[in-house]
């Protein structure tokens, strides 16, 4: 056969058909001796886990978990959103033993409402926290509070925070203790605590009494009072700043009482 006479259309349709041929071989016998295969129940703990892929197990997510968990031993009892309904399927699946952690919840460590904390100026940008936090350091007089503008209700799976007159809160009842709304705040004003824990300093100003006192009228003026209540340490005074160390129960109703500015609670 002359190639001068062949149809150039048609070799270059033969050279790309026989090129196929060939990588398609290649690929096929790659696939054959070269596959990893993956254990099987990696994919079974991922179908008893709940599937949220919230990442509050410190995993990417409910497929990394799993991977984790049947390769790498990890711990399996890391599932907030599943609870001890998940952990009991994994116990069964996997012939393990393990105690549930202890449920935890997200509490919005902030006071400061439309009411309570004045704004310094109109913010019209986007309704998004960490924009307004990039204007002049935000919109709210208190430097420490929350700006309310709800970056931390949208990224949560279970729909637990709302915000109330310019003020985030967690719905207790709602949380599955995630974590990801922790990560959303720009300011880091929310905190995972156990949710057993009822008695909360909701404020997280630096700044010293003469100062809160002009940027919000319920945060902590560091009069050290609910410190000297707590006499194991379950309130301590970080300079200024009253904090609840969660790690300790504490369960005094005196320590709400006589805050000043009632800016501890009980919730």
């Amino acid at each position: 056969m002359d190639i001068a006479n062949v149809n150039p259309v048609a070799l270059t349709a033969l050279a790309i058909g026989l090129i196929g041929l060939v990588c398609g071989a290649a690929l096929a016998l790659a696939a054959r001796f070269l596959a990893v295969h993956e254990d099987p129940r990696i994919g079974q703990v991922a179908d008893i886990l709940p599937g949220a892929n919230c990442g509050g197990c410190a995993y990417a997510g409910c497929a990394d978990y799993a991977k984790a968990i049947v390769l790498n031993d990890a711990a399996i009892n890391l599932c907030a959103p599943g609870g001890q309904e998940v952990l009991d399927k994994l116990c069964a699946f996997l012939g393990k033993t393990a105690e549930a952690a202890e449920k935890k919840t997200a509490i919005v460590l902030c006071g400061g409402d439309s009411g309570k904390a004045p704004r310094r100026f109109a913010y019209n940008g986007v309704a998004d926290c960490a924009a307004a936090q990039a204007v002049h350091g935000g919109d709210k007089r208190c430097g420490y509070g929350c700006l309310g503008y709800g970056s931390c209700a949208r990224i949560c799976p279970a729909g637990a925070i709302e915000i109330a007159n310019g003020l985030a809160k967690v719905h207790k009842n709602l949380c599955i203790g995630c974590g990801a709304c922790v990560k959303a705040c720009p300011r880091t004003l929310i905190q995972m605590i156990p949710v057993s824990r009822t008695i909360h300093v909701l404020c997280r100003s630096r700044d010293k009494g003469p100062v809160v006192k002009k940027a919000c009228s319920v945060g902590c003026i560091g009069c050290t009072r609910c410190a000297k209540i707590a006499d194991d340490g379950q309130i301590a005074m970080d300079g200024p700043l009253a904090v609840v160390d969660y790690a300790k129960p504490f369960d005094n109703e005196e320590a709400v009482e006589k805050c000043p500015t009632h800016c501890i609670v009980r919730a």
